[in-house]
């Protein structure tokens, strides 16, 4: 018997902040309690499908979206149930409280989410201190960073080079989120000026990081679903320029096609089962532009196996969930990788 689609029906009872707020801390107890985290393991975990990516060795493909875990609080929790990467964040340089609520909704007819948050968080210092915590063996830890809501569009950059200064060291690889559609201006940073400007200041702080820690570290930009063709060529064409290690398509989109809900009339991001096919879309444009070329981790409405396969037929190297972890339960990596 599934247990999972009970729990999610009381979940279901609370709003949905609050209800990720609780599962959240449920799994973070979880995963901060020896016993407890081996028993998630042992339920949870298959054997290994090693993937190489970045220059980095994943366990498997399949990764946790940003979003999920912004503030680094439930990562420990979270690897147990099989992920090979988690991705925490956004995170913004200081705290912010994010854009009014209500600002989460559940589309359970779509299965689907529609967010307005606007990065919430706890800031850099809070998630550094968690970040720095024991790692479970064998998890590739990335970590997603955006502006502050309150730091001008022509100071963005400041931001940015100070969370790639302030985690270089610690974490696996940084996603550049240029394409969230909840901060306002954020996307601006998509065009091919701006988001050369920012990716060469980004790219010639890592080289000096480089040389003085020795050690390296992969930059992705996360691009917007909602790109024109000649929007995502001109993104593209700097990315390549800029020799970025490689991209995650894509962010959640402002379309509503093939969206059901009465609720579908929320601003915010859509994310979830009406996003796969506009991300499966960018997924192969951006292989076919680059001819493979530059790596990409696939992610949008991805909740089973065949989901996964399109990813990866379509030039996806590594997926990523999240939506479908809401609505498919915690058993949707061991699930995934078992049909793969």
């Amino acid at each position: 018997m599934k247990i999972y689609p009970y729990f999610r029906a009381l979940l279901f009872c609370l709003n949905p902040e609050a209800a990720h707020k609780l599962t959240l801390y449920a799994i973070r107890i979880a995963g901060g309690f020896k016993p407890t985290a081996a028993v998630l393991r042992a339920i949870y975990q298959l054997p290994a499908r090693p993937v190489q990516a970045f220059g980095l060795s994943f366990s498997n493909p399949i990764g946790l979206a940003a979003g999920y875990d912004k503030d680094g609080l439930g990562w420990r929790g979270l690897a147990c149930l099989g992920f090979g990467h988690i991705e925490i964040g956004t995170v913004t340089p200081q705290p912010q409280v994010g854009n009014p609520r209500p600002r989460l909704f559940r589309l359970p007819e779509d299965k689907a989410l529609i967010n307005r948050l606007g990065f919430p968080g706890l800031g850099a210092e809070f998630v550094m201190n968690q970040v720095r915590q024991p790692r479970p063996k064998n998890l590739i830890l990335g970590l997603n960073i955006g502006k502050n809501k309150d730091t001008p569009l022509e100071s963005a950059i400041q931001d940015y080079l100070f969370l790639l200064n302030s985690f270089f060291t610690i974490v696996d690889y940084i996603t550049i989120n240029v394409s969230s559609p909840n901060t306002v201006g954020l996307r601006q940073l998509q065009e091919r000026q701006a988001l050369d400007q920012l990716l060469t200041e980004i790219i010639v702080c890592r080289k000096g990081l480089i040389e003085k820690s020795g050690q390296t570290l992969p930059i992705l930009v996360k691009l917007a679903p909602d790109l024109t063709d000649d929007q995502l060529d001109d993104a593209l064409d700097v990315i390549l320029a800029n020799h970025i290690d490689g991209v995650i398509a894509t962010n959640t989109t402002l379309s509503r096609q093939g969206v059901s809900s009465p609720l579908r009339s929320e601003q915010g991001g859509l994310s979830g089962k009406p996003l796969f096919e506009k991300s499966l879309a960018m997924v192969e444009k951006i292989t076919r532009r680059t001819s493979g070329k530059l790596p990409v981790i696939g992610v949008g409405g991805i909740s089973d196996a065949i989901g996964v396969h399109k990813m990866m037929d379509a030039g996806a190297v590594l997926v990523q969930i999240y939506t479908g972890l809401i609505y498919e339960g915690p058993g949707l990596v061991k699930r995934i990788l078992r049909d793969l």
